[in-house]
């Protein structure tokens, strides 16, 4: 399908990479709309396969008997607009040539996202999902989906999103993206032919250990690693601190999945989500939302607060539910505390 975006100029043709679980009822109203967070992909549930090198993100969540019931319920996760793992993408070959778009894939917004969701939505000949639920980046586009189709939309489940980008959490994206561009082996965005292993790994694994720095809470990383270091070194205060294996790890455990110019691009997406952009006042945005709406957050998420959650719920008139999801994980509560959100997710469907 074509896509005109929001920031102006167009994708010719968008392809849309997805999964589904269960099976879709004679009146179409089982259906769930499951939306991941930034470096997620359509893989929401089932075990690494030829494809998806990692176990589904939200296997807790979803399956048979599960919070996201798949002998009840049809469950759709698709890859986002600007992802790496089958959605159009910088890594995805341009048509009309037999290279990747690279440097020439545009800045695209999250309302360019929903665009996508939205014909997805037509495409599989669902007319109105009994729920759509996403946490962080899927949050952002499960809000503007609320927003942009409300038609759609029966209810949306929210955790650990906000209604608009704060500076600081600009200035986040931002310094990330940065240091994936200015590795000198970034080469412009069009690094695609220099061989497996090569390209701006440096600075995707910066990128990736300061999110990974604003994913999880102080409590976490003091009460796990303190000043531990790593293996049998000498206690001499230089050594390799435990912490920073762990950061290490995750930078190395991203770079073998995820494409930097993604990364890029959709760090860029996050930084224009703002739900009153053209559309008036935050709060008179959010109180003009008619979906029912379920939202939680976490006590210890320093990157999305909960006051930001908070007053998603105290602005839009038709919130149902505001949990506060307790954990020691920060921002990615979302995905680790099985158990809390499971209920979350339960009582928002029930």
């Amino acid at each position: 399908m074509p896509l005109r975006l929001e920031l102006g100029g167009s994708l010719s043709h968008v392809v849309v990479a997805f999964e589904t679980w269960g099976t879709l009822n004679p009146e179409g109203s089982n259906a769930i709309l499951v939306l991941h967070a930034l470096t997620g992909d359509s893989h929401a549930a089932g075990p690494a396969e030829v494809g998806h090198p990692t176990p589904g993100w939200w296997n807790h969540q979803i399956g048979p008997g599960r919070a996201i019931d798949t002998d009840k319920y049809f469950v759709v996760c698709p890859n986002v607009l600007g992802g790496c793992q089958g959605t159009t993408g910088p890594s995805s070959v341009k048509p009309g040539t037999t290279t990747p778009y690279g440097s020439l894939f545009p800045d695209i917004t999250i309302r360019d996202q929903v665009a996508v969701d939205i014909e997805l939505s037509r495409a599989l000949g669902i007319n109105r999902w009994k729920g759509i639920v996403g946490g962080s980046m899927g949050g952002m586009r499960a809000l503007e989906m609320a927003i942009m189709a409300p038609q759609l939309v029966d209810r949306m489940m929210i955790l650990a999103a906000t209604a608009a980008a704060t500076a600081e959490q600009i200035a986040l994206c931002s310094i990330q993206i940065e240091t994936i561009i200015s590795d000198p082996q970034f080469l412009g965005g069009d690094y695609y032919n220099v061989g497996d292993g090569l390209g701006p790994v440096a600075g995707m694994a910066i990128a990736r250990k300061l999110a990974m720095y604003s994913y999880r809470s102080e409590l976490e990383f003091q009460s796990r690693f303190g000043r531990k270091l790593q293996g049998d070194q000498v206690a001499d205060g230089v050594g390799n601190f435990a912490i920073e294996s762990y950061l290490e790890n995750h930078a190395v455990k991203l770079n073998e999945r995820f494409d930097p110019n993604s990364y890029v691009v959709l760090s860029k997406a996050m930084n224009s989500h703002d739900v009153a952009r053209g559309r008036g006042g935050l709060s008179e945005v959010l109180s003009s939302i008619k979906v029912r709406t379920f939202v939680a957050g976490v006590d210890s998420d320093r990157l999305y607060p909960i006051w930001q959650q908070s007053q998603l719920a105290e602005h839009i008139p038709t919130t149902e539910l505001f949990a506060t999801i307790h954990s020691k994980y920060g921002h990615d509560a979302f995905l680790i505390e099985a158990e809390q959100v499971a209920e979350f997710i339960s009582k928002s469907l029930g």
